[in-house]
């Protein structure tokens, strides 16, 4: 059986140590840094899996090395926050962490949320070819979204979006028409029971910046008000 690498970057080092403890219980592979920039040289050194990343450190801060990874790694980043980081944490999941756990944590839920993390990722590598048929590539009007090499076009430009931005535009475009709760798209995404859809809101915006022409007044991406999300069938 394959053997993931888990990377800890964390400032405090009885959190980083303890978080070692349980992860090495469960047999994962640990890599620790105190740092975002301890963190990126440990990812040019070794194939990681998955990062655990802190929201406040010196030197450079977990939104920053999020940033960064994302760059050039597309595996799954769990980001620690402090109650007090709020904002910080919606920053992190728009420029590509793919889930937050706030301190303080107790170790079966950080597990709980690096097993989900893990398992959905590798089910997403692994897919054979027979299941990755052409219906993978979805186009709607000027707007193309491709599943197979994570891609979107606007009217033949390439679109730059975060992994989570793609995910939800990935699920309201493979069924043009049907309308999605927040609720429904943050259990869809994320892969558990909506706590917190404020998020949703902050996605969906940046989605409609990078996609329509105007914003204010879309083509693609429409609000059903008091319902929820979808993307519009072109005629």
């Amino acid at each position: 059986m394959e053997q993931y690498n888990i990377l800890i970057v964390e400032d405090d080092k009885e959190i980083r140590d303890g978080i070692e403890i349980f992860l090495k219980s469960q047999n994962y592979n640990v890599f620790k840094a105190a740092d975002g920039v301890e963190g990126l040289e440990v990812m040019e050194r070794e194939k990681i899996s998955l990062a655990i990343v802190d929201i406040m450190m010196p030197r450079m801060d977990g939104v920053t090395m999020t940033m960064k990874l994302r760059e050039k790694y597309d595996f799954p980043v769990i980001m620690l926050s402090a109650k007090s980081e709020e904002t910080d944490k919606v920053i992190g999941l728009n420029i590509g962490a793919d889930d937050y756990v706030t301190k303080p944590f107790t170790p079966l839920e950080l597990m709980a949320r690096v097993n989900s993390q893990l398992r959905r990722y590798t089910q997403f590598a692994n897919r054979s070819p027979k299941e990755e048929k052409n219906d993978r590539i979805h186009v709607i009007g000027g707007l193309e979204l491709n599943e197979d090499t994570v891609e979107v076009f606007v009217d033949g430009k390439p679109v730059k979006m975060t992994p989570i931005e793609f995910k939800i535009l990935a699920l309201l475009i493979r069924t043009p028409g049907r309308v999605y709760s927040a609720d429904e798209i943050y259990e869809r995404v994320w892969n558990e029971k909506a706590i917190n859809t404020d998020t949703i809101m902050v996605h969906v915006r940046n989605i409609r910046d990078k996609i329509e022409i105007n914003p204010k007044d879309p083509k693609y991406l429409k609000v059903v008000w008091g319902v929820g999300y979808k993307i519009e069938k072109q005629q």
